[in-house]
């Protein structure tokens, strides 16, 4: 299987979180007996991963600290938050030219490893960015507003408030699209919707249950769905 490079995204206030992101990072928030970050780092052990970078500023000394001996690259995003296009960015001296796996750090699956998944799908003859998906009805804690809807050939468009499927928060993307944005602090979406309109744009619809845990009652969420799976 080939291996790429993977950016986790960690550098959030955690704002929606509360009083339970007051002296701590939202990665380090637990869930069934281990960090966020802990189980985005068990993902990160599939032999498709290369190299491993996470971004940090929100009491970033707290992860650095907790990351301690794992072979995971710092990039540091000291004086403002980058958001993931920014931050993606600025870590590609650490990631190499790409394409690259990233992770965002709050969530929690069952089934498949969402990383081998999106290796396995990889087609950079055709693709330029590869999405991960479910369908709303298994997508724990999320709002259940669709962001995507899935072609018959593969290809993404924007769901506009309509049925469709949920971003989960993984990807394989080449980022050279990145170095065309002006800005210093910008999102992903902002290339992705320049791919979608080249025809570059693909979703992968994930094998397994996802939980959004940006917020409280995102823990219990999880934990259900863990409890409820075979493979935690």
């Amino acid at each position: 299987m080939r291996q790429f490079p993977l950016m986790l995204f960690a550098a959030g206030f955690g704002t929606r979180m509360g009083s339970l992101t007051r002296d701590r990072p939202k990665p380090l928030i637990s869930v069934a007996g281990r960090s966020l970050l802990d189980h985005a780092m068990a993902l990160a052990q599939a032999p498709c991963v290369a190299q491993r970078v996470i971004n940090l500023h929100y009491r970033g000394d707290q992860i650095a600290a907790h990351l301690s001996g794992q072979n995971v690259a710092l990039s540091w995003e000291i004086e403002t938050i980058l958001e993931t296009g920014g931050g993606l960015r600025a870590a590609l001296p650490l990631l190499g030219p790409g394409p690259v796996l990233t992770l965002n750090t709050d969530a929690v699956w069952t089934g498949k490893n969402p990383l081998t998944e999106l290796a396995t799908a990889w087609d950079p003859v055709r693709m330029s960015v590869l999405l991960l998906l479910v369908p709303t009805s298994r997508a724990f804690g999320h709002g259940g507003v669709a962001d995507f809807v899935l072609g018959a050939d593969g290809r993404i468009s924007r769901a506009l408030g309509g049925p469709g499927y949920v971003y989960v928060g993984a990807q394989i993307v080449d980022p050279a699209g990145l170095h065309e944005v002006p800005a210093q602090v910008f999102s992903l979406n902002l290339l992705w919707d320049r791919l979608i309109a080249e025809g570059r744009a693909f979703g992968l619809i994930h094998k397994g249950n996802w939980c959004d845990v940006g917020h409280p009652k995102g823990i219990a969420l999880a934990e259900a769905m863990l409890a409820q799976s075979d493979d935690v």
